[in-house]
């Protein structure tokens, strides 16, 4: 559930990153070409590709000079653009098909181009910065080619590449799902942070705690959390070190390729991994000088005895022996800092330390992991004790009667109904809802446009032809999606419902009155 089945053949779906300084001069076209996928079309076709997205984009900017492009809407195929960074564009494009399932929403497209630049840029830092540093390319070409195709392992399944779909219209990619806890919880978690934080001594440090797969708690920015979280959710939580595949897989259960979890897969071939140096006319993918940190890949997490998260996050090529401690860029402070996770049962425990105060990695982490046993285990037991019972299970958050997805823009947070809740709904009202969420998406890209701000209140209603109510309520950065399928046939009814709603769960926000 969740995903529009697309074949991994040379028309389906392409993905390329391309650098607009380079490869400017007759001759040295090729220099544009970050990575592609699939990495085995011809050098031509690749080419061929991004040349009428380099057009359309120079074209757009002729009306639009201040705002990027954002997706071109072909007879055959949908264009999506991301400019991940100055001149550094995303580009996927999609061949239109006419299966049942087959109905995705643009932004959602774009959210997912989104997501893999942040998670890179996380742990690579910025793709102009590798292209300084190595200007010939080889660098980058390395670290965008395995990244980016073991985030697409998620979304591979034998012979398929699963696009998300009017299926996952109740769900917001870049957000974070928080936990709601009592007083009494709250106080020992902030107790549990100030442990934390005090193994550190003087040195400035940040945590982040979750509870399954919801934020519990974190002393990041916005961005930051949202980046560690979807990170900690794709192959931290318990449900991924436990089954090998992300949290997120209860979209395609069932579906997932055998061979998926230890690489990559091409069309046409074994494993990406393996087709790495094929013919020089169709490969222009990663170069073996250069060692490449895959914290993306499978089964690269596990773990330890002491209850600390072990990473053996390099590629074959390196001494598996040499387990080291993973590093991130923080997007606020642009800071380098060690990654340390802790879990106990159902409660992970992130620990970020900066990369300048440790002297001795290996010295220094494993004195920094045993005052943070020292300091803080006890309460890290009370904590996941207290947290699990008052938890209240998988459908903790389902409303009834309600389908609905609750988004905060200011704070990146989003609730939702609970996946096995969402798979009651028809086929007709999750179509009708992805429909009014690209009406949404629309309007606030006019506003984004026209430079209103966000301050534009907007309500969207739809009746699906199964007669169920779709409604959208956004208002001060928040934004509201509901589907009704069993309410009366008035739109007031309907509109009564929501206001219950609102008033209920969301402090009145999205109330008329």
């Amino acid at each position: 559930m969740g995903m529009s089945s697309v074949s991994t053949g040379s028309d389906a779906m392409k993905l390329c990153v391309f650098d607009l300084r380079r490869g400017q001069n007759e001759g040295q076209e090729l220099d544009k070409i970050l990575f592609f996928y699939p990495a085995d079309l011809p050098f031509s076709t690749q080419l061929s590709v991004i040349g009428l997205s380099e057009g359309l984009i120079t074209f757009t900017r002729i009306f639009s000079p201040e705002v990027a492009c954002e997706v071109i809407e072909a007879e055959m195929h949908s264009h999506v653009f991301y400019e991940a960074e100055p001149d550094i564009w995303m580009v996927m494009v999609v061949e239109k098909s006419k299966e049942s399932e087959a109905i995705w929403r643009i932004e959602a497209l774009r959210g997912v181009l989104k997501e893999v630049h942040s998670l890179f840029v996380m742990f690579h830092g910025s793709i102009r910065a590798l292209l300084d540093k190595e200007p010939a390319g080889g660098l980058i070409r390395t670290h965008l080619y395995y990244f980016i195709m073991d985030y697409l392992s998620d979304f591979l399944t034998v012979k398929k590449l699963q696009l998300p779909n009017f299926r996952e219209s109740l769900k917001q990619r870049g957000t974070v799902q928080m936990l709601t806890i009592g007083r009494e919880v709250a106080l020992e978690v902030q107790s549990l942070v100030k442990a934390l934080e005090s193994s550190a001594g003087s040195i400035q440090c940040y945590s982040l705690i979750m509870y399954q797969d919801l934020l519990v708690s974190t002393t990041l920015s916005p961005d930051d959390t949202v980046n560690l979280f979807t990170y900690a959710v794709l192959r931290l939580s318990p449900h991924a070190l436990s089954s090998g595949v992300s949290s997120w897989s209860y979209l395609r259960k069932g579906n997932i390729a055998p061979d998926v979890s230890s690489g990559p897969v091409l069309p046409n071939s074994g494993s990406a991994l393996d087709h790495n140096n094929g013919s020089h006319e169709t490969s222009h993918v990663g170069d073996h000088r250069y060692n490449a940190m895959r914290p993306l890949k499978h089964d690269k997490w596990s773990r330890g005895k002491d209850g600390f998260l072990v990473a053996d996050v390099w590629g074959a090529e390196v001494d598996r022996s040499a387990r080291t401690c993973p590093a991130i860029w923080l997007h606020q402070t642009e800071e380098r800092m060690y990654l340390c996770a802790y879990q106990h049962r159902n409660l992970t425990l992130i620990f970020l330390v900066p990369v300048t105060s440790i002297v001795s990695e290996e010295q220094g982490i494993s004195f920094m992991k045993q005052q943070i046993i020292e300091n803080a285990s006890l309460k890290i037991i009370k904590v996941e004790e207290k947290l699990s019972r008052g938890w209240g299970g998988e459908n903790a958050y389902h409303v009834s009667g309600y389908r609905y997805l609750l988004v905060d823009g200011d704070r990146s947070t989003s609730r939702a109904t609970p996946p096995g809740k969402v798979t009651t709904l028809t086929k007709e009202s999750l179509v009708a809802l992805s429909k009014l969420r690209e009406e949404v998406d629309l309007e606030k890209s006019r506003v984004k446009w026209d430079g209103v701000g966000r301050e534009k209140d907007l309500e969207l209603c739809i009746r699906a032809k199964n007669n169920a109510w779709v409604i959208a309520r956004l208002t001060r950065g928040k934004e509201l999606f509901l589907v009704l399928e069993k309410a009366n046939e008035t739109l007031l009814y309907a509109s009564d419902a929501v206001e219950k709603f609102s008033n209920r769960y969301c402090n009145g926000v999205f109330s008329v009155d």
